[in-house]
């Protein structure tokens, strides 16, 4: 029996179950949507780099948060869209599990840079005379790679524990997109193992550093309600109002797909949350810190003015 099946080396994902008309709605949504997701981050991006006065460690941590917004998106939403105009086209092997190697290489990378973002707001507020001496460029560089680093491990821990499966049908992925608990489904071999280090894993990837974050908002809230002027509270819950936004829908769908409760049907409601993690969050964390950022709407009053003509 072993001998007659046929080893897989493609993958159909199935996507969303709609019809034509749906499908080329979702198709023209989504495109804008990714159109609006690569604009926001590169202005983000743009800004950072062109304007001197966002040249610090927290607009640092901002542009690395961007490349992973971007990068997000076009990991998992072009071949979405290639799939709502063909939904029987196939994505090779190596395809696939090269897609699930990026995408948890980018998530675990921003669940680290979110909580190194913390760790600075919580220094500039709580030491905020030593915030120089602490957060200095070598700190933020070493910071930064040591989060892309541990994200890349990670992602491949999984990857090397996921290519020794063999596959051998059926070939479809209940999915917009090779997630890894979708793949495992599919293997032709006891993937016990692999379920429980995902769930592991995610669990210790994000309960631990969103514990972090909470106790640095703890004591950052501790130390902004013993600020006498008002304007600098307000400076200061404007900058951390900003990014708890992204922390809750960061971690919050996360959590929810991960290790929430199951009910109802989780295929489906898991489907959808990774569709909003990876398309939703990366448009709408531009706008949280443009929208809530007085220094960042500065900047780009400034960029645009430089480029009128006189």
């Amino acid at each position: 029996m072993i001998n007659n099946q046929t080893v897989v080396k493609e993958f159909i994902l199935m996507g969303f179950p709609v019809g034509p008309d749906m499908r080329m709605f979702l198709l023209g949504l989504f495109s804008l949507l990714y159109a609006f997701t690569l604009m926001g981050n590169g202005v983000i991006l743009g800004l950072i780099s062109l304007e001197a006065r966002l040249h610090t460690p927290m607009y640092f941590f901002l542009s690395h948060l961007a490349i992973v917004d971007i990068s997000y998106a076009c990991n998992t939403v072009p071949q979405m869209l290639a799939n709502l105009l063909d939904p029987v086209k196939p994505i090779s092997y190596p395809g696939c599990l090269t897609q699930t190697f990026l995408f948890l290489t980018f998530a675990l990378t921003e669940c680290l840079l979110l909580v190194v973002m913390s760790y600075d707001r919580y220094v500039a507020i709580c030491h905020p005379l030593r915030y120089t001496v602490i957060m200095n460029w070598r700190m933020c560089i070493s910071l930064a790679l040591t989060s892309w680093a541990l994200g890349f491990l990670l992602a491949l821990a999984h990857l090397i524990l996921l290519l020794p499966l063999p596959f051998c049908g059926p070939q479809k992925i209940n999915h917009f997109f090779c997630e890894i608990l979708a793949i495992l489904k599919l293997a032709c071999a006891d993937t016990h193992i692999n379920e429980i280090l995902v769930l592991a894993g995610a669990a210790s990837v994000l309960v631990g550093p969103l514990s972090s974050i909470v106790i640095s908002y703890m004591r950052i809230l501790c130390a902004v309600l013993r600020i006498q002027s008002r304007e600098g509270r307000q400076k200061a819950f404007s900058t951390c109002s900003s990014h708890l936004c992204v922390v809750g829908l960061f971690y919050g769908t996360a959590i929810i797909m991960y290790i929430g409760p199951k009910h109802g049907n989780p295929k489906e409601q898991k489907k959808y949350l990774l569709l909003f993690h990876s398309l939703f969050n990366p448009m709408l964390n531009p706008l949280i810190y443009s929208l809530r950022n007085h220094e960042v709407n500065g900047a780009l009053k400034r960029v645009l003015g430089k480029g009128r003509p006189f």
